[in-house]
């Protein structure tokens, strides 16, 4: 056989095997959309919260799913225990960029910036990102704003650690990168590398948090997702809402899922006897 011929046939099957590799990538990926201009949070709209699981077929557990997030957490559903465990972050400083993604701002770890461990198994946190107003509720109250840490596991097991945010005193974390937000506002690119962000300096201020099992709240709506909320709701400032909002571009003023149906999910509010 020829030499050209010998290579044509190892072109052809190169190409089948990168087909192959591209489609299960892509089928194994359980994150969230990068780029969310294919969705929206408009009510009643075609792409709206109500239509999502009709936009493509790999979203349609937002529509079928009966574990979606986020929830209400009504003090009547939620049970008392101390046996979760408390939240041990072990996080590092990372490069990090932000990044526009169409409906929300996030902040992408580009290594990796530590774990965290929940039941026995490790996550490490990969992003965070903004939602105002929150999308969990606590007896039905919104709050001003809503940070998901979003954490990945071994098999494809995803944690998000959750603080809710009320009026009141700057949040020091958003504070610092104020500058960076400022600056992307008025950029025509969609990121923006920030340098070495440390995750510690996310304040928490509580052991308690409530825990369930949910999704993600945007497409694909994966479930089976470890939700921890922050029982202590902190404080942001008006301005730093706005911000957070305005660098987006997209004209809205939420970017928040509607509350989802609980269907006889137990939702656990981890409080330490000591």
């Amino acid at each position: 056989m020829e030499n050209s011929s010998i290579r044509y046939i190892f072109f052809v099957m190169f190409s089948i095997f990168f087909t192959i590799v591209s489609i299960s990538s892509a089928a194994s990926s359980h994150g969230e959309v990068e780029d969310e201009h294919e969705f929206n949070y408009k009510k009643n709209d075609e792409k709206g919260p109500e239509r999502w699981g009709k936009l493509k077929s790999e979203w349609e557990m937002c529509g079928k799913g009966d574990i979606q997030s986020p929830i209400d957490l009504m003090n009547e559903r939620v049970n008392t225990v101390s046996h979760l465990g408390r939240l041990n972050r072990d996080y590092r400083p990372s490069n990090a960029t932000l990044k526009n993604r169409g409906h929300d701002i996030m902040l992408k770890f580009e290594d990796g910036a530590g774990s965290i461990k929940m039941n026995g198994f490790q996550y490490e946190l990969q992003q965070l990102h903004w939602h105002s107003p929150s999308e969990h509720t606590i007896n039905g109250r919104r709050f001003a704003l809503e940070l998901h840490m979003v954490h990945e596991g071994k098999k494809g097991r995803m944690a998000v650690v959750t603080v809710l945010y009320k009026i009141g005193r700057a949040d020091t974390f958003i504070r610092s990168l104020e500058k960076e937000l400022e600056a992307i506002t008025n950029m025509e690119e969609a990121e923006k590398n920030v340098g070495m962000i440390d995750p510690k300096q996310i304040k928490i201020g509580s052991r308690k948090y409530y825990r369930y099992i949910g999704s993600l709240t945007t497409p694909p709506c994966t479930q089976n997702v470890t939700w921890s909320v922050v029982r202590k709701v902190r404080t942001v400032t008006r301005k730093q809402v706005r911000l957070l909002r305005v660098a987006v571009h997209d004209g809205a003023n939420s970017n928040a899922r509607p509350v989802q149906p609980i269907n006889k999910r137990v939702v656990h509010l981890y409080r330490p006897m000591v």
